[in-house]
C-alpha cells in the first residue's frame, strides 16, 4: 500500500472510530423480521443479498431474522410488481429490499416508475418496510470514466426514479448502489485500467463488487459497526471497561502475561476469497466490524494476541494502549473465525435449499416431476401443498444457522515476545 492509500484509509478509520456509532435502535431491520431480497439476476447470484444477511445476523446473533432470496435473472421492476404475492406475501415479509433497473434502463422510464410504483402499493398494503435500492454501476475496463457509457447513463436516471420512489412513499428508505460503486471503479482505474476492479462482468459483480454494494446496502440502513470492546488496565490487573461481552478469571502474571476468558455477544464478519481485493481500496471490513482491544499499563516491548492457544496478532505496548480493532486478526484464524465460518455454512445451506427445492422447485417450477402428469387444475394445488412442505424443512436450516450463532466463551492470551 503506497503513502497516500494509507493516509486516505487512516483518514476513513479516524472518521468511522470518531463519528457517533449507529445503534441497534437505528437499523433498519429488526428482531422479528422475515426479510425478502427482491431483484434479478445479480441478487439471484445470492453473494450481497448473503452477505447483508451474513452480517446483520453476526451482529445480532440472538435476533429471530429469516432471510429470502427471490431474485430472478432477467427481471425487472414489471416482473417483481407482478410476482409481488407469489414471491414476498407467501414468505410473510415483514421488511422488503428491492433492487431492479439493470434490466429496465435500456427501456421505457415511465413504465419503470409505474411498476415501482406497482411494488410500493403492495408493500404499504401489507405493511412491509422496504429499502429502495438503485442498480450498482456497470463496469467496462477500457473506460476512461465510468459515467462516461450509455449504460450508466441509464442507470443514473434509473437512480433518481428508485430514489423519488422511496420519498413518493413515505419517504421510504433509499439506499444509492450506484454512485459508490462508480466512485470506486474511479478511484481504481487509475491502478488497474485494464481488470475489472469488481470482478464478475460488466453487468454483474464478482465478489469484490457484490461485497461493495452489501456494504453500501447495510450503511444505508444503519448497520451498526460495533462488535465487542474491552480495555484492560495491566499494572492494576482490572477490566476497565467492558462492552457487548463479558470477561472473567483475568489474570496478570509476574512475567507480563495477561489471561482471562471473554464472550462476545456478537461477531465480526467479511467474506471470504476474492472479496478481499476491495480492501486495496476500500476500508469495508474494518468499517463495519469494530472489535476493540485496549491494553494500558503494559512495560515497552511486543506482545502476541492469542485466542484459544492461537496467534491472531502481534502488537506493541504502544498499539495495545491506543486500542487495536482486532476485526481482520480474529476473521483470519482461531475461534471467532471458526464459528464465523460455520455461520456461513449454515447460511449457504439454507439459501441452496430455498433457491432449489422451493423458489426454483416450487416457485417458478416448469417440467419438474411434483408438477408432471398431472392436470392444469391440480398443478397449484399441488404447488401450494409442496410449498408448505418444504418450507416447514426451512424451519430446520433456520434452527442449524441458529445453533451455529451460540455465542461462545474463548481464552484470550496477550503474551510478552521474548528477545531472541
Amino acid at each position: 500500500m503506497n503513502l497516500m492509500n494509507s493516509i486516505k484509509n487512516a483518514i476513513a478509520w479516524t472518521l468511522l472510530a470518531t463519528a457517533s456509532p449507529c445503534t441497534a435502535a437505528e437499523f433498519f431491520l429488526k428482531d422479528g423480521d422475515k426479510v425478502v431480497m427482491m431483484g434479478d439476476s445479480i441478487t439471484a447470484q445470492h453473494m450481497y443479498s448473503s452477505y447483508v444477511e451474513a452480517w446483520a445476523l453476526t451482529r445480532f446473533p440472538a435476533w429471530e431474522l429469516r432471510f429470502f432470496n427471490v431474485g430472478i435473472g432477467g427481471d425487472g421492476a414489471p416482473g417483481g410488481k407482478n410476482r409481488f404475492k407469489r414471491d414476498v406475501l407467501s414468505c410473510a415479509a415483514t421488511a422488503l429490499t428491492v433492487d431492479f433497473g439493470m434490466n429496465d434502463a435500456g427501456g421505457d422510464i415511465k413504465t419503470f416508475t409505474e411498476a415501482m410504483q406497482g411494488i410500493a402499493d403492495q408493500a404499504k398494503a401489507a405493511s412491509i418496510r422496504v429499502a429502495w435500492c438503485s442498480p450498482q454501476a456497470c463496469e467496462n475496463p477500457d473506460d476512461k470514466l465510468a459515467i462516461d457509457t450509455t449504460g450508466n447513463r441509464a442507470l443514473e436516471r434509473i437512480t433518481a426514479v428508485v430514489k423519488q420512489t422511496a420519498a413518493t412513499n413515505g419517504n421510504a428508505l433509499f439506499v444509492d448502489q450506484f454512485h459508490p460503486y462508480l466512485e470506486f471503479i474511479d478511484k481504481a482505474r487509475p491502478t488497474m485500467p485494464t481488470v475489472r476492479i469488481g470482478g464478475g462482468d460488466q453487468v454483474h459483480p464478482g465478489q469484490a463488487g457484490q461485497t461493495l454494494m452489501a456494504a453500501t446496502i447495510l450503511k444505508g440502513m444503519s448497520f451498526p459497526p460495533f462488535v465487542a470492546a474491552v480495555e484492560i488496565n495491566a499494572a492494576s490487573s482490572k477490566v476497565v471497561e467492558k462492552k457487548n461481552c463479558t470477561i472473567e478469571g483475568l489474570k496478570v502474571d509476574a512475567d507480563g502475561k495477561i489471561t482471562f476468558q471473554q464472550k462476545d455477544n456478537a461477531l465480526p464478519f467479511f467474506p471470504e476469497g476474492d472479496a478481499k481485493n476491495i480492501l486495496k481500496w476500500l476500508p469495508i471490513l474494518e468499517e463495519l466490524n469494530d472489535y476493540r482491544l485496549k491494553v494500558t499499563g503494559l512495560k515497552a516491548g511486543r506482545y502476541e494476541i492469542r485466542l484459544a492457544g492461537v496467534k491472531v496478532a502481534d502488537c506493541s505496548n504502544d498499539e495495545l494502549s491506543a486500542g487495536v480493532n482486532l476485526a481482520a486478526a480474529v476473521l483470519a484464524a482461531g475461534p471467532v473465525a471458526d464459528q464465523v465460518k460455520a455461520v456461513w455454512a449454515a447460511i449457504s445451506a439454507k439459501n441452496g435449499y430455498f433457491s432449489d427445492r422451493i423458489f426454483g422447485g416450487v416457485c417458478q417450477a416448469g417440467g419438474v416431476p411434483e408438477f408432471m402428469g398431472i392436470t392444469p387444475e391440480a398443478v397449484e394445488a399441488k404447488r401450494e401443498a409442496v410449498f408448505k412442505e418444504r418450507m416447514q424443512e426451512m424451519n430446520k436450516k433456520f434452527e442449524a444457522i441458529r445453533k451455529a450463532l451460540v455465542m461462545q466463551a474463548h481464552q484470550v492470551e496477550i503474551v510478552p515476545v521474548q528477545n531472541k
